[in-house]
């Protein structure tokens, strides 16, 4: 957790996309694909209890959002007694989780759930709670012992530079490799680690080596403008995610006020297709039945569940900006990428009033020249006939989403003219240039 405000204040001066290099995955076993779940602290932030918690599952459950992948239930911040006990060991706050984190972490997997429990690399947590510094190893056992199975992992009250002497990766390495310890020892599954580090730092270029998933701005917010920041930073480092590590661009904000039903769409599939982790921070006991079925959209969460593909899908156009330039308000509006379904397309009106958006098939990557395609509107759920070199989207609502799979389906008509879809680019044999 961090306000989004220190953040924003650097946004401006980030572009990094010519020096990223790509680092092999922390392959342990866990996590190949992006986590589905649930997580406390946007919707309750401290006022957390196990009652509440096993509300949440029980909810989750008669939802049907288990069924459709969301299989872990996370508790974050101020679990726990503001003191570690005489023997230096986190203790369950004796009040609101009088039984015991084993036993509710025993009646939630009953249900068909994995859990979630959180630290912080300091002496404290972000809430002022005990952090895991010179801990870690203990920590790390006290969760396995308790019964959790993943570890969000903060970066708030750091100790002085003369105590640590390391920097960031320093302080997530103590945890990562005391997780790593305790699974060797125990032989038991390690806990998945998720980094909330908070992107100025370059997480996107090491965190893969340490954990599964890694933040890479500040808190989200339920609102327009922290969607846009969030999308348009997260678009320069798509190549940071694959299987077992992904930018984690913060929970899903559906649900909490602030946003439209489209930019709730919005937000559910651009964070989907990036194959961002889809932990949703909503009360579940005021959910709409619109917010409930964007969230259990099966189609755009089998694309973020690929298991053949992991990359993210990234621009190919930059709507409304020259190339390559920053702009939190209005991020890139056509964006690609593979899956083992077909080639995925989002196209995000970033304006405030509809809009046309429309687009040649071969400006993305994936699609060959003089084929036809098939369209897959992931939205409406339906086929849409096919689309021969451009397709056109219109009056797309404001901020709002068109997400499709388009497959090929066979040579485009003969006779076309001009004989390219790219005219400009298309040359005869003999030198002429085609078309124009």
């Amino acid at each position: 957790m961090f306000t989004r405000n220190l953040w924003a204040a650097t946004a401006g001066a980030v572009l990094y996309t010519s020096s990223f290099t790509s680092v092999e995955a922390l392959s342990n076993g866990v996590a190949r694909l992006p986590i589905l779940g649930y997580n406390t602290w946007n919707a309750y932030q401290c006022n957390i209890d196990e009652t509440l918690m096993l509300t949440t599952a029980k909810l989750m459950k008669s939802l049907g959002l288990l069924d459709v992948g969301y299989n872990y239930v996370n508790i974050d911040d101020c679990y726990a007694e503001k003191n570690r006990s005489a023997s230096g060991y986190i203790i369950e706050d004796k009040v609101r989780f009088k039984g015991g984190m084993k036993q509710l972490n025993s009646q939630i997997h009953a249900l068909g759930f994995k859990t979630g429990i959180y630290s912080d690399s300091g002496w404290f947590t972000c809430g002022g709670y005990p952090g895991s510094y010179q801990n870690e190893l203990r920590d790390a056992k006290t969760f396995q012992d308790w019964g959790f199975d993943y570890l969000k992992y903060d970066n708030c009250a750091i100790p002085y530079d003369s105590i640590t002497r390391q920097g960031i990766i320093g302080r997530y390495q103590r945890m990562a490799d005391a997780i790593a310890q305790l699974s060797a020892k125990t032989k038991k599954t390690p806990m998945v680690f998720s980094l909330c580090q908070w992107g100025w730092s370059q997480v996107w270029l090491w965190g893969a080596t340490l954990g599964q998933s890694w933040r890479t701005t500040g808190d989200i917010a339920p609102a327009w403008n922290s969607l846009t920041f969030i999308i348009n930073f997260n678009s320069f480092i798509t190549q940071a995610t694959d299987f077992y590590g992904r930018n984690d661009m913060d929970m899903l904000q559906l649900g909490n006020g602030g946003l439209t039903y489209e930019e709730a769409k919005s937000h559910f599939t651009a964070w989907a297709l990036m194959k961002s982790p889809l932990f949703i921070g909503t009360d579940l006991s005021a959910i709409t039945p619109d917010i409930l079925g964007i969230l259990k959209n099966k189609e755009i969460l089998a694309i973020n569940q690929d298991d053949v593909i992991g990359k993210s899908i990234s621009p190919f156009r930059w709507g409304i900006n020259p190339d390559w330039t920053s702009n939190s308000t209005h991020p890139a509006q056509y964006w690609s990428g593979p899956s083992k379904y077909g080639t995925v397309f989002m196209l995000l009106n970033t304006l405030n009033e509809p809009s046309t958006l429309s687009f040649n098939l071969t400006e993305s990557p994936w699609i060959r020249a003089g084929r036809k395609y098939s369209i897959r509107d992931l939205w409406s759920h339906t086929d849409n006939g096919t689309a021969v070199r451009t397709f056109t989207a219109n009056n797309v609502p404001p901020h709002g989403v068109v997400a499709l799979l388009l497959n090929d389906a066979g040579d485009e008509p003969d006779g076309l003219f001009p004989a390219c879809s790219v005219w400009w680019q298309c040359t005869d044999k003999n030198g002429t240039r085609v078309g124009g």
